[in-house]
């Protein structure tokens, strides 16, 4: 009795009608005849009226899948249909398929795929159908494909020695994965917990720096606090740092986000006027770089988390910051940018000064957070910052094709700092400031109306000048280019007579009204109707194309031999069309 109970638990309800049935529609649809498809996928269309809500999720995407490859074959689609028809599936089966491993809290997708043997890019393609610009069909058609075989490898041919069903998942699998997905929950909750206990103890850190190092500044005389060096860390500062290289060993990634963080190494204004620094002197931009006596505050902790996994770690999470920093966010991007630089600079320092005193070059190597050059990732460091575009970026850039240690081409250097600048509507990084606004050329709308506003400025505050001015110089920029323009209209009788020359047998002339073909749009004269049909001409006469009369040389009438003779009948070495053929083409041709 109990064996009849679990065989009629086990049993269920299938569309198909036996697997005879079901092992011909999987050879039909894996099959390269588009006939067979066809048929498989209406058989599939009766199981689906069948099954209703129930048909297996891989049996559906499959169809969908096919019925991509059965119309990209057919050759009926444009390009943009078949991708969004690819799309489509792809976006079904992904979002099908990991639907069914989602747990009550919600898990990233590239996690549930992994789990299921689905590669990261075929999540990526899903990404960039659905939020992104569409890929091409190349990607689609690859994508699909492997979808195809996954489907193929995990769910049909599964099924081909045992009950057929739709989850390939046993029962016992199925209890371990419910007591999995418990487990797992805890898992999440215990990490959650944990990162929010780092990044609170790491705050409590590095405040506790920050307390002890505003005392010590105290503590300096009020005379020559930017000039004098700062003290060595007092007993209770250096308890601090032992504890936050002890913590940084644990959680570096931790520590050096909320170092990132505002209030740290991008201070506050209550900070840098706390510090007696200028705060309308903040950094340049364009050029970026950190205060000294803000530099010598954080000194004693970025000497001791000094490593080389440290630097790279630092370097990749300020870049991150820099990509995410919002662009009205100036006063941030400036110390991003600024400690980026500080370590370039670090790692590439010269003494360029002959006459430098072992005072200073011990002041000077004192400023630094490192003194030795260290191995840094290069081409990686190159991308961040190509991924991170900013107005720093053309000064970073340059720092970092001067310090590789295999530098690309000096042409190649140059092209990539100038598409750099124009993107980022920045200026020559070996510049000064005043020079790259003074020479930044004009690429769009808005830099033109910046450029005229500072010529304006520039004019009204210059003083008189004894002597009468130029007209050209007291025009403002756009009067100036409204009176080149003019000047161009007004065309010279040589000029005028050299273009009529040149078109003496053309049914084109020169127009030589007083017209401003600015005020025109391209393909549009004066007085020309809104109205299409004006360009419809209201007589015409028409003749045959064999009444036309055509001059033609023997080397023409050879080529046209050639142009004509077209491919041969199979078994004859006449060619396809013969001259009467072509005679009766041409008495249909009219031309008006």
């Amino acid at each position: 009795m109990m064996k009849r109970k679990s065989s009629e638990k086990s049993g269920h309800v299938v569309a198909w009608i036996n697997k005879a049935e079901w092992d011909q529609i999987l050879e039909y649809l894996y099959s390269k005849d588009s006939a067979l498809q066809k048929f498989a996928l209406h058989r599939i269309s009766a199981w689906k009226g069948r099954f209703g809500n129930s048909t297996p999720v891989a049996v559906e995407s499959t169809a969908d899948l096919v019925r991509c490859q059965v119309l990209d074959s057919s050759g009926h689609l444009e390009t943009d249909d078949l991708v969004l028809l690819y799309g489509t599936a792809l976006v079904r089966f992904v979002n099908l398929i990991t639907e069914r491993k989602q747990k009550r809290v919600a898990t990233p997708l590239r996690r549930l795929a992994n789990k299921m043997n689905i590669p990261e890019w075929i999540v990526n393609l899903r990404h960039d159908i659905t939020h992104r610009r569409l890929p091409t069909l190349k990607w689609c058609r690859k994508g699909c494909q492997f979808v195809l075989e996954w489907l193929q490898q995990e769910y049909w041919s599964r099924q081909l020695g045992s009950q057929l069903a739709e989850d390939w998942d046993s029962q016992s699998e199925e209890d371990e994965e419910e007591e999995g997905e418990e487990l797992g929950q805890e898992d999440e909750l215990t990490v959650r917990q944990r990162n929010r206990e780092a990044h609170k103890k790491a705050r409590e850190l590095l405040i506790s720096y920050e307390k002890e190092q505003f005392q010590v500044f105290d503590g300096l005389h009020k005379e020559n606090r930017a000039g004098k060096p700062w003290p060595s860390p007092s007993s209770d500062l250096g308890w601090i740092l032992i504890q936050i290289k002890d913590f940084a060993v644990e959680s570096s990634t931790v520590l050096v986000d909320m170092m990132l963080s505002d209030g740290f190494l991008v201070p506050t204004a209550e900070q840098l006027e706390s510090l007696d620094i200028d705060l309308t002197s903040d950094c340049d931009p364009m050029n970026p770089c950190i205060p000294r006596l803000f530099l010598r505050f954080w000194l004693p902790l970025l000497k001791l988390l000094n490593s080389l996994d440290f630097i790279h770690l630092f370097l990749e999470r300020l870049f991150l910051e820099l990509q995410l920093s919002e662009e009205d966010s100036q006063h941030r991007t400036c110390y991003l940018a600024g400690w980026i630089s500080e370590i370039f600079a670090c790692n590439r320092h010269k003494n360029t000064n002959p006459n430098e005193s072992k005072a200073q070059k011990k002041g000077r190597l004192k400023d630094m957070i490192f003194t030795k050059p260290i191995p840094l990732q290069w081409q990686k460091l190159l991308t961040c910052c190509l991924d991170a575009p900013c107005i720093a970026t053309p000064h970073l850039l340059q720092q970092i094709l001067e310090g590789m240690e295999h530098p690309l081409p000096l042409d190649t250097q140059q092209k990539l700092l100038q598409l750099c600048c124009i993107y980022t509507q920045g200026g020559d990084p070996g510049c000064s400031p005043d020079a790259v606004r003074r020479d930044q050329p004009v690429y769009t709308l808005e830099s033109l109306r910046k450029r005229i506003r500072r010529e304006s400025e520039r004019s009204s505050s210059a003083p008189p000048p004894s002597a009468a001015p130029r007209p050209h110089k007291s025009l403002p920029l756009l009067q100036m280019a409204e009176a080149t323009e003019d000047l161009q209209e007004q065309l010279s009788p040589d000029v005028l007579a050299e273009r009529v020359a040149s078109l003496r047998g053309s049914p084109w002339q020169v127009c030589t009204d007083s017209v401003k073909w600015k005020d025109y749009p391209l393909g549009k004269v004066p007085g020309q109707s809104e109205d299409p049909s004006c360009l419809m001409v209201d007589s015409y006469s028409s003749m045959s194309v064999l009444d036309q009369h055509v001059e033609v040389d023997k080397s023409g009438q050879h080529s046209a031999h050639i142009c004509v003779s077209g491919p041969h009948r199979p078994g004859s070495d006449g060619p396809l069309w013969t001259h009467s053929d072509l005679s009766k083409l041409k008495s249909g041709l009219q031309l008006f």
